[in-house]
């Protein structure tokens, strides 16, 4: 029997392009193309037994899959010599504890795809995480560890005052380069990744040209404020007013969260809705394919899908796009009344799908082997299931260019007055979780801007020049390049240094810098707890910016709790990994996860809120001050 149990005979020389696996967690569906499919069944509860039969199974598929991606010749016309193929895997060996290796040493974890007899090589996944810095891709073994990685800076455009904007060409060719050169690091081949799963960063979104693929415009990135006039516009508007008063009143009556949610409804610039709008308003080109029925639109996770796929998937998943501001969270779908209202086409939106969901192949051509696209996730979203924050009341920090606190909130939506707003955390056949989110834009933005005006050499000085003063000699900083979020929600907020002399030097900007960032996050949480009647079970942390000691003590002194630090702080990568390798069976459940998550530091309160009450109080009035800045131009 051949590799796989295809037959007797080995492989034809001649390449043949292999079977679309069908993953056995998943639905037995047909390929998306543009026009959409129909919506599958939900997958039946599985017992240990059915897990292991599955694993099982995708082994031996991942077998016929590797004897044919190691024929004779392949699509990027090289030849290479055909490849030893591991048996499949025996019961017994479906069996094994999950951990299984998980002393090996990285060099030994690297060799073991080339090592001779020996248990069968269960496969690789890929996570990647398309964030608003970099660009990172991280290989994973079954005790989650990372064997290769890479990653490139995503280049920031600012063509006028506002303006944020990413060339897709350049992303496109950073995102292909990020994957390369993290399975080589890992000293693996292509075929060997088994599932793929892709975090990107939210809301920033492209339009393009439905039969020739070409983009109209870059990507506008959700840190974008062109949109801030129709923001400020539409929130002061009898029409909105209206509909928040209706809303109101027929939740009197009715007790609907929906229509609760619905009153408290505004309009933020980190919303894709108006500044679509602006597009749809504004360029003429995309005005005209709108009308010929030629125009796609999509978040980054859905244009990457189509370029992976060659056109031939159009799609998006449920956390990317409960976080447009034009789906409903309650309803599990865009939002025909809000749209209606801003005049976007429902043509526009692509069709939602799981989060972990069988997207299809990418395109053979572009990596040399069909690899599965197992999970589409948005980051924040992303960075929760890589923390393993499963439960209700569950809490991260993800400290990164902006920092974002979300809370578990089960199965239901929660709204907020202050700014916190629902999102899908994920949907993963019937299981749907969702998140109640705040956020700060400007975090690791404002360390990387102090870094270019030379202020310290590596981002991890900082941490020592905070601790080697007392204080900030009364100097406070505002971090407020794209305006304040909740709970101030000012988008015309400027960033501003408050408090400085002729004594103050670089030790004491910085100082100030990282202050701020721990007072945002204290109001955050703050808001948290006054809105969302959840008692919180754990807190945790991750993002570049965590890794600095200064910050999170003081936020823990801020917060008065516990916070958990991870050994690997990259985990919208790793959340992204985790729904992949769920969905081919590469792990079994949930708390399979759990027990490969490994903490780093627990931060403990060490000063009392009392110690930092008048500083606090002082940075207020500098942000105070620092309010409807541009409106006063």
């Amino acid at each position: 029997m051949g590799p796989g149990g295809a037959g007797e005979d080995a492989p034809s020389p001649t390449w043949a392009p292999p079977p679309r696996l069908h993953w056995p967690r998943f639905r037995d569906v047909t390929p998306r193309q543009a026009s959409g499919r129909p919506r599958p069944r939900p997958p039946p509860a599985l017992g240990k037994g059915r897990l292991q039969q599955r694993r099982l199974w995708c082994r031996r598929q991942l077998g016929a899959v590797s004897c044919l991606a190691g024929g004779s010749s392949g699509s990027s016309g090289g030849s290479s010599p055909a490849m030893s193929v591991p048996p499949p895997a025996t019961e017994a060996e479906a069996e094994a504890e999950p951990g299984d290796g998980a002393g090996a040493k990285p060099e030994e974890a690297r060799a073991r795809p080339s090592q001779g007899p020996g248990p069968p090589d269960p496969g690789y996944v890929l996570g990647l995480d398309v964030g608003s810095s970099v660009i990172r891709g991280h290989v994973y073994d079954r005790a989650a560890r990372v064997l290769g990685s890479s990653s490139h800076q995503v280049e920031v455009i600012y063509p006028h005052d506002g303006w944020v904007e990413i060339n897709p060409d350049v992303l496109w060719s950073q995102f292909i380069a990020v994957i390369k050169e993290a399975v080589q690091a890992a000293g693996i081949q292509m075929h060997q990744i088994v599932g793929l799963g892709i975090s990107t960063q939210r809301a920033t979104f492209i339009t393009w040209n439905k039969k020739t693929g070409n983009h109209f415009h870059n990507f506008i990135s959700w840190q974008d404020l062109r949109a801030s006039e129709l923001v400020k516009s539409w929130n002061n508007s009898i029409l909105l007013k209206i509909v928040q008063n209706t809303c109101k009143v027929l939740h009197l009556f009715t007790r609907s969260k929906r229509l609760l949610g619905a009153s408290l409804f505004s309009f933020t610039t980190q919303h894709v809705s108006l500044r679509l709008v602006w597009v749809l308003q504004n360029l003429t080109e995309v005005q005209k394919a709108v009308a010929e029925g030629n125009c796609c639109f999509g978040t980054i996770d859905t244009w990457l899908l189509y370029r992976l796929t060659k056109g031939s998937e159009y799609a998006t998943d449920f956390s990317n796009a409960s976080t447009t501001g034009i789906f409903d969270p309650y309803q599990m779908c865009w939002n025909g009344i809000l749209t209606s209202l801003l005049s976007i086409p429902a043509s526009l939106l692509p069709p939602v799908e799981d989060t972990s969901h069988n997207f299809g192949l990418v395109h053979e051509e572009i990596l040399g082997a069909p690899i599965p696209i197992v999970a589409l996730v948005a980051d924040q979203q992303s960075a929760m299931f890589g923390e393993c924050c499963f439960q209700r009341g569950d809490v991260k920090f993800t400290m990164g260019t902006g920092t974002f606190l979300d809370i578990n909130t089960g199965t239901n939506p929660q709204q907020t007055v202050g700014g916190f707003y629902p999102l899908i955390g994920w949907k993963i056949g019937p299981e749907v979780v969702c998140l109640a989110e705040g956020n700060a834009a400007d975090t690791g933005t404002a360390i990387k801007w102090a870094q270019a005006l030379n202020l310290f050499t590596e981002a991890d000085e900082t941490e020592k020049m905070a601790e080697s003063l007392q204080d900030s000699q009364g100097v406070y900083f505002v971090p407020s390049f794209s305006g304040l979020q909740a709970p101030l929600n000012d988008p015309c907020a400027c960033a501003s240094f408050m408090g400085l002399k002729s004594s103050t030097n670089r030790y004491h900007l910085v100082r100030a810098i990282l202050e701020s960032i721990a007072f945002r996050n204290k109001q955050l949480y703050e808001m948290m707890q006054k809105e969302i009647d959840i008692p919180i079970t754990r807190i945790r942390a991750d993002g570049g910016v965590c890794k600095n000691g200064f910050v999170m003590q003081m936020t823990s002194d801020l917060i008065n709790e516990k916070i958990d630090r991870p050994v690997q702080v990259d985990m919208s990568c790793l959340g992204a990994a985790s729904l992949a390798g769920l969905a081919v069976g590469f792990w079994t459940d949930k708390e399979e996860l759990n027990k490969l998550r490994k903490s780093e530091t627990v931060f403990e309160p060490q000063r009392k809120w009392k110690e930092y009450e008048p500083t606090m109080e002082n940075w207020v009035k500098a942000v105070k001050r620092s309010m409807n800045w541009y409106n006063k131009l």
